[in-house]
């Protein structure tokens, strides 16, 4: 199966808030999405970990 689970973590907190799947073949790239951050209480930026 060539979707994987990643997670994505909070840029100014470095939480990781959000869990997600993304098709690595077609998307080698890190996935980078504004997402909101319950403890930063704002919109920020967050960027797929390893």
């Amino acid at each position: 199966m060539p979707r994987d689970i990643i997670r994505l973590s909070c840029d100014s907190c470095k939480r990781r808030n959000y869990n997600t799947t993304k098709n690595k073949r077609k998307h080698p790239e890190r996935l980078e999405v504004k997402k909101y951050c319950p403890f930063c209480r704002t919109h920020t930026l967050h960027k797929e970990t390893r």
